[in-house]
């Protein structure tokens, strides 16, 4: 059974704040900041589904991207994130699966590229923003929660015998993982070839002094010194990172209006239709309106922001269509 989102479905709104994340905390002491992953399982964005064991579904992850963009831009005194959880032997199970089983394939599709564009927002704060991130993984850590925790700068996991790193995507569900966790495990953290190779088929995943040795992580800590240990690296990093001058840019609402007053269309106003295109808009073609004036007059059905629209691509001597 697939979810298929009607013409007058309320559409996903991206904009949120931290007085109202709802699986999320963030605690700032700097120069360090905390983000804190405690997910409401009756709390899902549909509802039709449990976000069991710190999994997350595209209402978490736009927290948490909410969230980076703050610490990078509203507090540049900020030089090191931790990234934890807030639940006792659970870091983060990764994407929901039955979030994902009752979804469309184009819902699938943007939901992967829009959280690997969170991991990348991550990693672009930490090159040149100097905001690094440590993952402290308190507990087992599965396919998305593990490529979260490569998005961070260092990932630090807790030695009890039974927290692991995995991406558990081909020997359980038969499908590569979607977030970069691949590529991340080879390119980023160099992890040799024929270990990722094993790593990727081993469902129950890979914990202790393996995982370290494997590259997979930086450190391990037995629960005792976990939390000490994490405070030290953090100081660290922090430390090694650049002192950013000037004050924060607060990122306001966005409360853009149309080229007319009266009309307000797509995120101008929580109450308006995405799919609806304001006819002063598509009169003028104003650009600072595009949200407005590229939108199809007619709705797509799976996913607010696919663009079914059609642009014309010339070749040579043809004109192609092409979507966008």
């Amino acid at each position: 059974m697939e979810h298929a989102a009607s013409a007058t479905e309320t559409p996903i709104r991206f904009e949120t704040h931290p007085s109202r994340y709802v699986h999320w905390r963030l605690e700032i002491e700097p120069p360090l900041a905390r983000l804190v992953m405690d997910v409401q399982e009756e709390r899902a964005l549909r509802g039709d589904y449990p976000l069991k064991l710190n999994s997350y579904d595209l209402g978490v992850d736009l927290e948490l991207a909410d969230a980076i963009q703050r610490l990078r831009f509203e507090h540049p005194e900020v030089r090191t994130v931790i990234v934890t959880s807030g639940r006792d032997r659970v870091f983060c199970s990764g994407a929901n699966i039955y979030m994902l089983g009752s979804s469309t394939h184009a819902f699938k599709v943007n939901f992967c590229k829009y959280t690997n564009e969170t991991r990348l927002a991550l990693e672009d704060a930490s090159q040149h923003s100097g905001l690094k991130a440590l993952a402290a993984v308190n507990g087992p850590c599965a396919g998305g929660g593990y490529e979260l925790a490569l998005a961070c700068d260092e990932i630090v996991l807790v030695d009890d015998a039974s927290s692991a790193v995995s991406l558990p995507e081909v020997p359980l569900l038969g499908v590569l993982p979607g977030t970069g966790g691949l590529t991340r495990v080879v390119d980023k953290r160099k992890v040799r070839r024929d270990l990722a190779d094993v790593f990727a088929s081993l469902g129950e995943g890979v914990k202790g002094k393996r995982a370290v040795q494997w590259r997979l992580v930086d450190e391990t800590a037995p629960l005792s010194k976990f939390a000490a240990r994490i405070a030290e690296r953090a100081k660290a990093l922090a430390g090694g990172s650049a002192e950013k001058a000037g004050p924060g840019m607060t990122l306001e609402p966005l409360g853009g209006r149309c080229a007319s007053a009266a009309a307000r269309c797509g995120p101008c106003a929580p109450s308006a239709s995405w799919t609806t295109r304001c006819s002063s808009c598509a009169s003028t073609g104003r650009r600072s309106a595009w949200s407005c004036s590229r939108r199809a007059a007619t709705p797509h059905a799976s996913w607010p922001w696919t663009r079914p629209w059609k642009r014309t691509r010339t070749t040579g001597s043809s004109t192609k269509s092409a979507s966008t």
